[in-house]
């Protein structure tokens, strides 16, 4: 039996057991590799994604909890070539290093200013705290997003 939910603006169809984790069938059915395995428990970050517009670890997230339900990866949030503002800001302002942590970094930043478009310096702060990197130190991460702010949905 199959699940249909929306990837990345497209109706899709995974064949998957249901209690695949979602980062899984993301990863091995649809061959979307920048949600990145990391933890594996929900710890890291590194496996972000939004689940009608709220950043969950897809590594917790069941496939039979996801019918008919919208999930954005971090390739979806480029359109038509054009990389959405979080991204070019993370770019710009040098917000990675290995790049491993950097998808879930956006994803989590892109979630908190979908819902929150003035956040202060400590609510940035929360925003990505589930999220770990080893490289950067965090503060570049912080500056992309003040740099982005206040944020304007497009």
């Amino acid at each position: 039996m199959s699940t249909s939910f929306f990837l990345n603006g497209v109706l899709v169809e995974a064949t998957s057991n249901k209690t695949t984790p979602l980062l899984k069938v993301i990863r091995d059915e649809f061959f979307l590799t920048g949600t990145k395995s990391g933890c594996e428990t929900g710890e890291c970050g590194a496996c972000l994604v939004l689940l009608d517009d709220i950043a969950v670890n897809s590594c917790l997230v069941l496939l039979g909890e996801i019918e008919g339900k919208t999930i954005t990866t971090i390739e979806g949030l480029n359109k038509d070539g054009i990389l959405d503002q979080v991204q070019v800001a993370f770019a710009e302002l040098g917000a990675l290093q290995c790049g491993f942590c950097t998808p879930g970094m956006i994803i989590a930043a892109k979630a908190l200013l979908m819902h929150n478009p003035h956040p202060t310096r400590d609510e940035i702060l929360i925003g990505l705290s589930g999220n770990l990197c080893r490289c950067t130190g965090y503060e570049q991460i912080v500056e992309a997003v003040e740099s982005i702010l206040p944020y304007r949905t497009k």
